[in-house]
């Protein structure tokens, strides 16, 4: 017998849904290709599926038909490429999720003030390429991983001084480091619980939760999924003995699992539903006795005009 605990909720939430929906309107509206500056979403069953029908992924603009619409991704976009799209003539459809483009105008607020402005997030990924480049190029910003990051800025501690985050981090870690900022800084300006989305903390509080009933947690997502990722480390920080970070099903060491008496299941903001029925298809499949249990944290309603 095995019990499996699924996290709820789990899987695509309403900025992932948006932008998905964005591309394939685009598709139906002026058929294929039309072409998507960088994955739209970070899962490669999405990417695969949109693929089949007709959007073609591309990093720089000058990849793209000049007479097809580019889509921008749900991570959003420096202002020089929306600057360059423009000067090209392009046609352009802007899946920027809603939350990211928050964080955007409060950069912009920054820069209007001239505050100093500190970005908490990976240097390289998309959503932190994007919101740094919501600024001049001759404005200094600084980015910031990790504590020690942190304490190594050189900010006097008397600047006026503002922060914003990167969506996806994880909730626990990203808190550390505002406490030290908010207790450096006297006079700096950010939200109370900083910018990471309702999605990734819902994400991530399911996950705890799953554990108070097993140590054993699957995460369905890709590896270039921050908040996939972060699901995993949150897992393993908070007392999981086990965490698998999968693609699907097929990614799993099966070994690893038989033996297992129970199994928690999530999965990452741009993981699709169907990927979870593939697994739970398969668990049935190979165990006999399968007790499925909802473990519920919160529910969504949340939808984003487009």
């Amino acid at each position: 017998m095995m019990d499996i605990y699924l996290a709820e909720p789990r899987g695509f939430c309403a900025g992932v849904r948006r932008a998905i929906f964005m591309v394939e309107n685009a598709l139906v509206q002026y058929g294929a290709p039309v072409y998507v500056r960088h994955e739209i979403v970070h899962n490669k069953h999405v990417i695969a599926d949109l693929t089949a029908k007709g959007a073609v992924f591309i990093e720089e603009l000058d990849e793209a038909d000049s007479r097809r619409p580019v889509i921008f991704s749900a991570h959003g976009i420096s202002q020089k490429v929306a600057e360059e799209a423009a000067a090209r003539g392009l046609t352009t459809i802007d899946a920027t999720c809603p939350l990211v483009e928050k964080v955007h105008r409060e950069v912009r607020r920054f820069q209007d003030e001239n505050i100093e402005i500190i970005v908490i997030g990976k240097q390289n990924h998309p959503e932190i390429i994007g919101t740094v480049g919501q600024v001049s190029p001759e404005r200094k910003v600084h980015i910031i991983y990790t504590l020690e990051e942190a304490r190594k800025l050189d900010i006097p501690s008397e600047a006026r001084v503002g922060f914003v985050t990167q969506t996806t981090l994880s909730i626990d870690d990203t808190q550390e480091i505002i406490a030290y900022l908010k207790q450096r800084f006297p006079h700096i300006y950010g939200l109370p619980k900083a910018d990471i989305c309702y999605a990734t903390t819902n994400r991530q509080t399911a996950v705890k939760e799953l554990i108070k009933s097993t140590p054993n947690i699957v995460i369905l997502g890709s590896k270039n999924s921050s908040n996939s990722r972060h699901l995993k480390e949150t897992a393993l920080k908070n007392g999981a003995q086990r965490a698998w970070l999968v693609d699907d099903w097929r990614e799993l060491d099966w070994a690893e699992i038989d033996g297992l008496d129970s199994l928690g299941i999530s999965a990452g903001a741009s993981a699709p539903e169907y990927l979870v029925e593939e697994l739970l298809a398969e668990l049935a499949r190979r165990y006999d006795n399968i007790n499925k249990h909802r473990v519920i944290i919160a529910e969504e309603s949340v939808n984003f005009k487009l």
